[in-house]
Order: structure tokens, then sequence, then C-alpha cells
């Protein structure tokens, strides 16, 4: 529904976004949320006084069909469902997409396009992704749109402008879930809670079923229990902490982290 945005392209989508997103936290919220439908009252009916009673009748309509998280905000994939028309949203794809079930889904995502390992997704990288998720959806994208939407979306995701994304830049784009790992205090727990809630982490963590952690395993289960403490983790980082968990964890070198050398770690004794 293009909500009368009418031909809007991407880059009329970011400028839009841009402008209503003024705290630039990625969502459109609050006032500015107020300041966009009355924004687009004024376009629908640009003859009439607008009224606040109409401003918010609107918005009440228009967030009960496109606010999917039903959290009072606009994410960015919200918004360009609500005014992008269907063959210029090329966020769209993300919708479709089968949501990421754990961060080890994340992070194997993180490695496969961090093509130089540097711990950054350039725009380059974030293209070869673009690319590679509208081929996936059988949609056809000239070489001159690919580079459009891939300057747009690095303008509207990469927050310090530095040019590349970081991982918590990535996991905007793909709307990552909660941390795994919040519902969980090993630290609060009886020996017997604390094995069982170790059963559900490594479950979890163990996507392969093989009985040990490797490769974007270890990976995501990092990353998930660094965000505990510290939620703007960059991509080198994660890869120095992994060094340490293995280190640390990988008793027998195997580039691996078995069940009971992570229950060793995390004080749990394993089970007899």
């Amino acid at each position: 529904m293009e909500a009368g945005f009418d031909k809007l392209d991407a880059a009329g989508f970011l400028e839009i976004w841009q402008h209503f997103d003024a705290d630039d936290n990625g969502y459109i919220e609050g006032k500015e949320l107020d300041n966009f439908f009355r924004h687009m009252m004024e376009r629908l009916h640009p003859q009439e006084k607008v009224s606040e009673e109409r401003v918010q009748s609107l918005k009440q309509g228009f967030m009960s069909a496109y606010d999917v998280t039903a959290d009072g905000k606009l994410q960015i994939q919200e918004l360009a469902n609500m005014i992008l028309p269907e063959d210029e949203n090329f966020l769209l794809c993300f919708r479709r997409e089968a949501p990421l079930k754990s961060s080890v889904d994340f992070m194997k995502t993180w490695r496969k396009y961090d093509i130089d390992c540097s711990g950054y997704i350039s725009a380059q990288e974030l293209k070869a992704f673009l690319g590679d998720l509208f081929s996936k959806h059988q949609k056809e994208v000239s070489s001159e749109k690919l580079e459009e939407y891939t300057d747009t979306m690095m303008k509207i995701f990469d927050q310090n402008k530095d040019g590349t994304l970081g991982l918590n830049d990535l996991a905007r784009i793909l709307a990552m879930e909660e941390n795994f790992l919040l519902q969980f205090r090993l630290d609060a727990t009886s020996q017997e809670e604390r094995k069982k809630d170790f059963d559900k982490i490594f479950n979890h963590y163990d996507v392969s079923k093989t009985g040990a952690l490797e490769g974007a395993e270890v990976d995501g289960f990092v990353k998930d229990m660094m965000g505990l403490v510290r939620p703007n983790m960059t991509g080198p980082e994660l890869d120095k902490l992994r060094a340490i968990l293995l280190r640390h964890c990988d008793v027998n070198k195997d580039g691996k982290i078995q069940r009971n050398e992570l229950s060793l770690c995390l004080g749990v004794n394993p089970k007899p």
C-alpha cells in the first residue's frame, strides 16, 4: 500500500526515513510517529485542515495493520511495507525470509558475507548479500537498482557512518530476536536446575547435533554470552573473545567445544 506516496523509490524512502527517525535510533516512535501520520494525512487530503483526531485515527488504523511487532513503533521493514510499492520494496525479501532461529544462523550469514574476514561488512559485501537474496526470491534486479538498494541500506543501517556494517548493524537488518541467554540465570539456581538450563543452552547452540560446538555454533554462543554484558560488540571483538573461549574451554585442542568442556567452563558439573 503506497499510502499517498506515489512512485516512491528507494532514495525517496530513505529521505522519509531519515526525516522522521529524527533521533536515528532505528525506529519512528512517539512524537516522530505523530509527525509522520500528520504528514501522511496532509498528503492524502492536501485541501483539508488536518485535525489531531483524524491524525490519531489514521495512526491507529495503519499501526494495527503494519506494526507487526505490536510495540507501538515503526521499524524500517514495517514502514517499507506501508509506503513502498511492491516492485520498489527492496526490504520485502527480508520479510519473506524465514526468521533466524538463533544467533548461530546469524553468524553463518555474517561469516559468509564478511568475505575478507575484516569483522565488518563493506558495501561490496552487502551488495553480494542483497544480490543473493534477490536471486533466492526469483526477483530480477538491474545492476543500477542493486547499487541503489545497497547505497540506501548502507545509509540507513550504518549507524556510525564509517562506510561498513558491524554486527549490530546487520542484526538490525535481519531483525534478530531477543538474546536466547536472557531467559537463564545460572548463578541463581540450584545445581539440578543449572544442569537443566545447561542442557537447554547447549542443545540450542549445538545446531548440528554432534555433541560439540564448532564454527558458527561457537560464534553464536559467544555473541549471545558477551551480548549480556557488551551489547555493542564489534566483529573483531567477537573474534578475540572466541579465541579466548576456545583457549580456556577446548581442552583437547580439536577446535571444538565438547559438552563436558563447556559445562566445566560454566561451572556446571557434568551429568553422571
